[in-house]
């Protein structure tokens, strides 16, 4: 909340010593808390209160305190979760760069540059404006989750600050409601949750339900309040029951109640349809045990006590949700058959599900005092959660580093702060969790990148399966990779994680500008040697001169961005030749006379030394015409298509002869390597007897021809009863030589009146 600078005649000599007070009070309530920190610590969070409070003098909230008890509260926030005395100074002033007109220098001279970072990482994020238009808001997400991953604090920090301005949001203007409430709920309620801080993620989504429904709000309270009054003695009685069972079975145990949330509740009601009667399991129980084989006893306890529902128990401590969350889960059938669930955690389990990544600093000041009397559980819980949401927060950078457009970066992450985790496991049993969805190539990225990259088959639970497979609960993946395989863009279509998306996105740009280079020196080379001039000049020191005079010409940064734009038709190849047969003139090199007359005879009759040989290994940046599809074998050219690639055509394509006649410039010299590399795309059409069984012969046939069926099409529209029928086959041969042999294999097969090959 901004703050507002109060004029000198606003408030009575009473009121602003009222006011004093309650700041200092406030502040008093913030030291108390502070008992974890040693001396020096506190002290030097007592200087940062009197800085920001100096700075902020004469500012008000818009309830009429002074702004002070705002950071204040922002800093008692994060003692709760015993943040360490860096995060707590910069909590206290989180809003001097900006309101106050202090400096970062400033800040770094009297505090340190640690505590001057963590104040200016929270300024950039104060300045965020997540407005409605979809780029602004990617881009400004974007500058959030980059902060929060060089340091999590930042976001601990924010969240604190976000928790206390909607406390007070009551305050605001009700106008601002609406965006601040979807704003939270939208945005830094899912961090919350992805980084285990489920305390404050259920406080935010109900107060942003608060403020964006006030009535549906009032009503759901009104409705929940009769209805605790209702089953008050239901649940006293459940309490008794498991008080009585646990003390038979001398299981000490720590029980208390548990409410699901208001918003949960409204969520559930709009997105099954159902009344507020229907919802069954608002309350709970959760149980408070010692240790981790205390829990599995507790289970056994209320199992006994109560019939357990089936398929309503979840194991989240041997298998942990991706945030950290760790307890049993079940639901029984209590007193007067209605259902109540169940939370059988330890209290190290209980923080971290609470606090998630913050549970780091909650351990960290007692961590010696456990060490001492043998119990390292909560700190190895902790470091679970720290782990978990670094590793999240790393990830970030990774997706970030990969990707710079800010759309795509806000549709990666999208994915991943919504996690419903199916969990698998490796080879080697370990487990791993993957978003509900996640297919094997997913699995494969979360492994490794290069696992990713080099995929070309799975087997799940032994059994081969595609790689589009979705993942399910318990499954066990292996991963089959080979050395020539790479990311294919199909794959693109069914990821579900950011961490495929980014690399498999990552890995084709790459890939495409490789392509593009190459082409284009080709194409370059290719003009030059038709002005004479038989090789390009080297990227060497002496050359620099001349590389830096044709990119000025072209507006390119480096050789290979102007190589890639001639190789995708950005730039006309003969025209940089020119320039660059201009510049070499002046150097010295002459052109070579008898070079450009056999060139330049030789490519008038298309069988030029400087063509662009052909082999099918060219990549995206070479695309063979689907309106004639060219074979090896068939008198081929070449259309330089701007800012597409190269596209190849038959010489006697109808496509290729309107556009020769509209951009003849933009044709090359093609020619068809000695030995391609792959097979390649054609169309045939076989003209059948109707009958049962003649599809079968037509495809056995060009089996026993090495023909590769890549789709058919079965002439659907025929007329019904016809005694003949056209079969649209689209199949991979080697050249035309190949093409030819299938044709006559076809001719010779029974119920067969002919084959042809056609175009498109």
């Amino acid at each position: 909340m901004k703050p507002i600078r109060a004029k000198a005649s606003a408030k009575s000599p009473k009121q602003a010593a009222d006011a004093a007070n309650a700041a200092a009070a406030s502040f008093a309530a913030l030291t108390a808390k502070l008992d974890y920190l040693p001396a020096d610590d506190v002290e030097n969070i007592r200087r940062a209160y009197r800085f920001a409070d100096e700075a902020h003098l004469g500012q008000m909230r818009g309830n009429g305190e002074p702004y002070i008890t705002h950071p204040i509260s922002v800093a008692s926030l994060c003692a709760e979760w015993r943040l360490d005395a860096q995060a707590l100074m910069a909590a206290l002033m989180h809003d001097t760069l900006e309101d106050c007109g202090v400096s970062k220098p400033e800040i770094i001279e009297k505090f340190g540059s640690p505590v001057a970072e963590l104040v200016d990482g929270l300024t950039k994020l104060d300045k965020l404006e997540f407005n409605t238009r979809e780029e602004n808001q990617a881009e400004s997400f974007r500058k959030m989750l980059l902060a929060m991953a060089r340091d999590v604090r930042v976001i601990l920090i924010k969240l604190a600050d976000r928790s206390h301005n909607m406390r007070t949001m009551d305050d605001m203007p009700r106008a601002k409601w609406p965006r601040i409430a979807r704003e939270t709920l939208d945005i830094y309620a899912p961090i919350a949750h992805r980084l285990g801080l489920n305390q404050t993620y259920r406080e935010l989504q109900d107060l942003s339900f608060r403020h964006l429904h006030p009535w549906r709000y009032a009503t759901l309270t009104r409705a929940v309040q009769k209805a605790r009054s209702r089953r008050r003695d239901l649940i006293q009685k459940v309490q008794r029951d498991i008080e009585a069972s646990f003390e038979n079975a001398t299981l000490p145990v720590t029980i208390s109640g548990r409410e699901k949330t208001l918003f949960s509740i409204y969520k559930k009601m709009d997105s099954k349809h159902l009344s507020f009667a229907e919802v069954t399991d608002i309350y709970g129980f959760r149980l408070i045990v010692p240790s981790i084989t205390d829990c599995y006893t507790a289970l056994g306890v209320l199992h006994q006590l109560y019939k357990p529902v089936p398929g309503k128990f979840k194991d989240h401590i041997a298998i942990p949700k991706i945030n950290g969350y760790q307890s049993l889960h079940t639901t029984v059938v209590g007193p007067s058959g209605v259902n109540v669930e169940f939370q059988m955690r330890t209290e190290p389990m209980h923080v971290v599900a609470e606090s998630g990544i913050a549970a780091h600093w909650l351990y960290k000041s007692h961590g010696e005092q456990q060490a001492l009397e043998g119990v390292d559980e909560p700190n190895s819980a902790a470091a679970d959660a720290e782990r978990l949401g670094t590793q999240w927060l790393q990830s970030l950078l990774d997706i970030h580093n990969e990707n710079r457009d800010a759309s795509d970066f806000w549709e990666h992450v999208k994915i991943d702060l919504f996690p419903d985790a199916v969990y698998v496991f490796t080879p080697k049993s370990e487990i791993m969790a993957m978003p509900r969805g996640a297919t094997i190539v997913d699995f494969a990225y979360a492994v490794h990148t290069d696992v990713g990259d080099h995929t070309v088959g799975a087997k799940v639970n032994g059994e081969q399966v595609p790689l589009r497979t979705e993942l399910k609960n318990g499954d066990v993946i292996e991963v089959v990779t080979a050395e020539f395989s790479k990311p294919n863009p199909a794959w693109l279509g069914f990821v579900r994680t950011a961490r495929a998306r980014s690399k498999i996105r990552h890995h084709l740009k790459t890939l495409s500008l490789h392509e593009s280079v190459d082409l284009g020196e080709k194409l370059l080379l290719q003009a030059l040697r038709s002005e004479g001039i038989d090789a390009l000049p080297p990227e060497d020191e002496a050359s620099s001169s001349l590389w830096g005079k044709i990119l000025r010409f072209s507006g390119n940064q480096t050789r290979a961005e102007m190589l890639a734009d001639i190789g995708l038709g950005k730039r006309v190849a003969s025209i940089v030749a020119k320039r660059l047969v201009t510049l070499l003139a002046a150097a010295g090199q002459k052109p070579d006379p008898l070079l450009m007359s056999k060139e330049r005879f030789t490519a008038h009759e298309q069988i030029s030394q400087g063509a662009i040989v052909l082999d099918g290994r060219d990549g995206g940046t070479v695309q063979y015409a689907s309106c004639c599809q060219p074979i090896p074998g068939d008198a081929i050219t070449g259309y330089l298509g701007r800012g597409e690639g190269l596209h190849v055509h038959t010489a006697d394509c109808s496509v290729a002869q309107k556009l020769m006649q509209k951009d003849k410039e933009r044709f090359i010299a093609v020619e068809w390597s000695d030995e391609p590399l792959r097979a390649f795309a054609t169309t045939v059409i076989v003209t059948v007897q109707s009958g049962k069984g003649v599809l079968a012969k037509v495809a056995s046939a060009m089996a026993s021809a090495e023909a590769d069926i890549k789709s058919v099409d079965l002439g659907r529209d025929s007329e019904v009863g016809a005694p003949t029928a056209d079969l649209r086959f689209v199949i991979d041969v080697r050249d035309t030589a190949h093409l030819d042999a299938v044709l006559r294999t076809l001719s010779r097969t029974a119920r067969v009146n002919k084959a042809r090959r056609i175009s498109g």
